[in-house]
């Protein structure tokens, strides 16, 4: 039996090896957060109103995040190395599946391509039409918000990008980063401004021992690639963490431009079923990977560390297992729920994305509502006889590869350029 936990142990309870599995996973859950919401604003917005909220998401959120990773792995700058740092630690370019490849010229000069691109494998099949909206209308104005979150000046543009042309064409894309005082730098927009007002941006997370064994930070060069088992397990903590802030972040951002185009119910009803479908995505990417059977101990562990209820310093949460039962206790005044985010989503007519996260782990398992007050949600986790069929939000999201994706060990990543 697992002992009683909460998830303010979170991360803390797993060991350095787990950490730097999970670390890859929880970049990879981030970027298919829009594969579980795009299609629902497809169907309320068109094609172009799917591409105007994903513009305002990334463009709200990035900036701030990118800043928050500089800050916590200690390779704050305002050079090309510095942006290629923050995109291998961001949600928008998960390792491998989004196999960005990158040179330095000089501090001011670079490129980077994507030898294999998740999101165009994702998009490629719906024609022309969306490559370009992901490709070119999004892209554009959200790899600058990226950019200048490094430098003001900083600007990304394209060499070659799809639709592809020939079919085939590899690297799939490739740009140019060019830092330059005589580039005007992009006004920040307002809603830019109002995401940089939440809890989220600001919220203080678990320092680094910079005494442990393994990498503390990300200063000196640049690396080929991550390669996660190399930090400590301090650190994974709070990478751990950070990821799961760029969760949130965007996750605003998204209920943001949503409720710009919709009323209330309609903009928290899309938001609730974004949650859903990457909820169960999650939580079964976070099973398999941490090798974990489909127990009601394994549940526990996996809520202890799932994005929704992570952060513990921003999501306030305990998770009571006792013996064959299991209870989830909400709090609903968590600086989550001062920003409006997931949790409050959540309640007892609105249980979507738990009973997704639950069956995540097990389709066998349920959940129902003990008590809900102002104070917080208590919910048991029940098992049922019959397994539950998948719900159709975490069937849209897994249509994306990247929910079967797998890792691969590259082994001793190469530096491309000493700061």
């Amino acid at each position: 039996m697992v002992s009683p936990m909460t998830v303010r142990d979170s991360f803390e309870t797993l060991s350095q090896r787990d950490l730097a599995v999970l670390v890859p996973e929880l970049l990879l859950c981030g970027q298919l957060i829009d594969r579980s919401g795009m299609a629902h604003l497809i169907v309320e917005f068109g094609r172009e109103g799917m591409a105007q909220v994903a513009v305002e998401e990334w463009e709200s959120a990035s900036p701030w995040y990118t800043r928050r990773m500089q800050k916590a792995l200690g390779y704050e700058g305002d050079d090309v190395v510095t942006i290629f740092k923050g995109l291998q630690l961001d949600i928008g370019a998960p390792p491998q599946f989004m196999d960005f490849r990158y040179r330095v010229d000089d501090p001011l000069h670079g490129e980077f391509w994507l030898d294999h691109c998740g999101a165009l494998m994702d998009v490629e099949p719906l024609g022309d039409e969306f490559v370009t909206s992901m490709c070119h209308d999004i892209e554009d104005p959200t790899f600058d918000a990226t950019a200048i979150a490094t430098n003001p000046h900083a600007q990304i543009r394209p060499i070659h990008r799809p639709p592809r042309r020939p079919a085939d064409r590899h690297p799939h894309c490739a740009w140019t980063v060019s830092i330059d005082p005589s580039h005007t730098p992009p006004v920040m927009t307002a809603h830019t401004e109002q995401i940089g007002c939440t809890a989220a941006v600001t919220v203080e997370l678990s320092p680094i021992d910079h005494g442990g064994d393994g990498r503390a930070d990300y200063s000196g060069p640049l690396l080929s690639d991550l390669r996660f088992s190399d930090f400590s397990r301090s650190a994974l903590v709070r990478i751990a963490e950070e990821i799961c802030v760029q969760h949130h972040l965007l996750a605003l951002g998204f209920l943001a431009a949503v409720r710009r185009r919709a009323d209330e119910d309609k903009a928290r009803e899309i938001t609730r079923k974004q949650l859903t479908g990457i909820a169960g995505v999650a939580a079964q990417r976070i099973r398999d990977a941490l090798g974990l059977p489909s127990t009601l101990e394994s549940l526990a562990l996996v809520l202890s560390v799932h994005p929704l209820l992570n952060p513990k310093q921003y999501v306030e949460s305990e998770i009571r297992p006792d013996g064959g039962a299991l209870e989830l206790w909400i709090s609903r005044d968590a600086l989550v729920d001062r920003d409006g985010g997931w949790p409050t989503l959540l309640g007892s007519e609105h249980l979507d994305p738990l009973q997704a996260l639950v069956r995540g782990v097990n389709p066998h398992f349920t959940v129902r509502v003990v008590a809900e007050d102002a104070a917080g949600l208590l919910l048991a986790v029940d098992i049922t006889e019959a397994p539950a069929p998948e719900c159709v939000e975490v069937a849209i999201t897994k249509v994306s590869t990247g929910a079967a994706f797998v890792f691969e060990d590259r082994g001793i990543p190469l530096p491309l350029f000493v700061v």
